[in-house]
């Protein structure tokens, strides 16, 4: 669903300008949907994969504290443990897309990376261990994204990076010329490349690519 979202999102505003409609609503709108999307659904899933993967308590709190809830056991610790981080997600996605809403400077470029990415990013993750690639495993890659504090560091540094002030090109077509457009192409074959070779593992790498991709424009 999150990537069927960023389709929609990366061929919306095209569309509406090839149709000539716009209005301040659908603005706000686009913005809700996409905190929805993009900031509530992967926090949601980084909150499963920690809770997956290890549930350690901060200052070593005993989970056996609280009550019966229904016939699940409902922890009185439950918001302080380390899975919990994966709520910073959705606030700084919201308050990354407020943010777009109001800077005049991201008409067309961004300020900061953009909710769709931080979000294939997170949904790449599970994905990586249904779909493995077989030569993959030998890199120990996989095993690294098992670690808590690992995905711990990915939930804070992600969420730093959204509010950031890294300028970085925007994927939205205006044409479709080369001229306007040679920048996005090369990331995009690059793009296509690395899918091709490590699948779901690649989204990581891409990601990283779109940012050096982004700073070598800038200098250029």
């Amino acid at each position: 669903m999150i990537i069927s979202a960023a389709i929609l999102d990366f061929f919306d505003g095209f569309i509406a300008r090839l149709l000539h409609v716009s209005s301040p609503i659908g603005k706000e709108l686009d913005s809700l949907a996409d905190v929805v999307s993009f900031g509530v659904l992967p926090g949601f899933i980084m909150y499963s994969i920690i809770n997956t993967v290890k549930v350690p308590t901060l200052w070593g709190l005993d989970k056996t504290i609280g009550w019966s809830f229904g016939e699940e056991p409902f922890f009185l610790v439950t918001l302080l443990s380390l899975p919990a981080i994966a709520l910073i997600i959705p606030i700084f996605s919201a308050l990354r897309l407020a943010k777009f809403n109001i800077d005049t400077r991201q008409s067309d470029s961004f300020i900061g990376v953009p909710t769709p990415a931080n979000a294939i990013l997170i949904a790449s993750i599970p994905l990586m261990f249904m779909y493995p690639v077989s030569w993959l495993n030998l890199s120990g890659l996989y095993e690294l994204f098992k670690n808590e504090y690992v995905l711990v560091v990915i939930c804070i540094g992600m969420s730093l990076l959204l509010v950031s002030e890294i300028p970085l090109i925007a994927l939205k077509f205006k044409d479709f010329s080369w001229e306007n457009n040679k920048i996005r192409y090369l990331f995009l074959l690059s793009s296509v490349i690395l899918i091709a070779a490590l699948q779901f593992a690649s989204v990581p790498f891409v990601i990283v690519l779109y940012i050096l991709f982004s700073v070598l424009f800038r200098k250029k």
